[in-house]
């Protein structure tokens, strides 16, 4: 267990911010320290930012997000945190003035961990008093979307410390990717300022203008990374001989003068003019607050794209989803007696259609939700679904009652009208944060067997909590519009 709770951020700019971001999103409390007078209206700029991508991420129940704290000192915003995230400007020794300060006021368990993206962290600890509590986790812009993190050790790092960092990164819906060596720049970085000074050469040559580099880089080669890396997409242009096949086809090309890479171009004012006045060209047009929505929207929708496929950063997406499910945003229930409560959020702004009400297929997304959390009261966790058992939706009646907006609250109650055997017959009432009622939908549900994809009796432990609550469901009223059909009279 990674034991982080609350957390600290030193430095509200676009990284920083992107740190809060994520940490409120996943439920951390979040101390900030940032001296410069415009913090505040940078660090909403970016909430609103990840709140916005956020609800289009996922469809499982957000976790009650962290409260935000500015801190009017930076010993104020570490004292009392599990987990302290420097996110200063990249000069060693402002850095080191930070630990020395952090440390100052910190606990001795506290983790802290530097946002740089290329100091390496024997260098960052060389004067700290506890230097073994420090490591690099280098996120990637914008932190609270992008979701590997590098994790670097310094020669004075405690084992310990790694493994926390390893442990907690999942739980905030991150990859954290171990590397075995500390290196300038570490990884990623490496790759990325190859293709820069690459592009560099190839505007300055007059080979291509900006936009026609980013027009081949996202619409060819970046797609293909974006799903599957470098390795395994050349290992796939091998063919049915795979990578040793690539490797002796295309290597003697690596002899070839194809690029600049052991070469800079001479940066000065008229290459920068140069690369500035096209790239105004291509996108002065667009402000920066609407490429980073669109930003945002693209990266959303590839990860949910390659979630439908089980695949890469999707496939992560996927498992943080199930966590948030199983967590259940919902309180779990106290009274067993009562409808139960077994979703609650805001109206998504994509869930909406021309006049900014909720679509009708989005009633049926929240009664869908509603039965999946219903199946996590009796036990039918992700765990019984991954041992082969599992409810299945046979037969639903909708009924829409109401509009709702975006932005409006929800929630859903369900109520058990009738149990036994494989059978579960669910009635769900989805309400409006105020009471008022939108729809109500009724479910009929059978217990399958997912290695025959036939019914099957469910486990006696789940059968044995449905039937409970089925029981004390039948003392309550029968609801207003069960049974009903399409066409018949109220």
């Amino acid at each position: 267990m990674s034991g982080i709770g609350s957390c600290a951020v030193l430095g509200g700019g676009v990284i920083g911010a992107g740190w809060v971001a994520r940490l409120i999103e996943n439920g951390h409390e979040v101390a900030v320290f940032d001296p410069g007078p415009d913090a505040r209206q940078k660090l909403d700029a970016v909430l609103a930012l990840a709140d916005r991508a956020y609800a289009r991420l996922t469809m499982a129940p957000r976790p009650k997000k962290g409260g935000l704290r500015l801190a009017p000192s930076l010993a104020e915003a570490v004292a009392g945190a599990d987990l302290i995230v420097e996110a200063v400007p990249e000069r060693l020794e402002v850095k080191r003035r930070v630990y020395a300060e952090a440390e100052a006021a910190a606990k001795p368990e506290a983790l802290i961990t530097s946002s740089t993206s290329g100091i390496m962290p024997s260098d960052l600890q060389a004067e700290m008093a506890r230097p073994g509590r420090l490591l690099v986790a280098h996120p990637f812009n914008p932190v609270y979307l992008l979701p590997v993190v590098e994790i670097v050790g310094g020669r004075a790092t405690d084992p310990e410390a790694i493994e926390r960092a390893m442990a907690f990164y999942p739980t905030i819906g991150m990859k954290p990717v171990r590397i075995r060596k500390e290196i300038e720049a570490f990884v990623a970085d490496r790759l990325l300022e190859s293709i820069w000074r690459e592009a560099l050469w190839l505007i300055k040559d007059g080979i291509c203008t900006t936009e026609e580099l980013d027009d081949i880089v996202r619409y060819g080669f970046g797609i293909r990374y974006a799903q599957m890396g470098v390795f395994d997409t050349y290992r796939v242009a091998g063919g049915e001989a795979g990578m040793r096949h690539f490797m002796a086809q295309f290597g003697p090309c690596l002899q070839w003068p194809w690029t600049h890479l052991t070469e800079v171009p001479d940066f000065d004012d008229a290459l920068v003019d140069l690369i500035a006045g096209q790239s105004d060209a291509q996108s002065g047009h667009i402000p920066i607050r609407e490429l980073e929505r669109i930003r945002d929207d693209n990266l959303v929708a590839i990860q949910q794209a390659l979630k439908a496929n089980d695949w890469g950063a999707g496939k992560l997406l996927a498992a943080y989803e199930q966590k948030l499910f199983d967590a259940g945003a919902a309180p779990a229930p106290t009274d067993l007696s009562r409808p139960i409560r077994t979703l609650e959020r805001a109206v998504p702004p994509d869930w909406t259609d021309y006049n900014n009400h909720m679509n009708e297929a989005r009633y049926l997304q929240c009664f869908a939700d509603a039965s999946d959390a219903f199946m996590r009261v009796i036990g039918c966790d992700a765990a019984y679904i991954a041992a082969g058992g599992s409810y299945f939706t046979v037969e639903t009646h909708i009924r829409h009652l109401a509009e709702v907006s975006v932005g409006e609250p929800v929630h859903v109650l369900t109520q058990v009208v009738g149990a036994g055997g494989k059978r579960m017959h669910l009635f769900h009432r989805l309400e409006h944060g105020d009471g008022r009622l939108l729809a109500t939908g009724e479910h009929m549900l059978v217990h399958v067997s997912l290695a025959t994809r036939a019914a099957a009796e469910p486990a006696p432990e789940i059968a044995a909590k449905l039937g409970e609550i089925a029981a004390l469901h039948s003392r309550l009223p029968r609801p207003e519009g069960l049974g009903r059909a399409v066409g018949e009279r109220r």
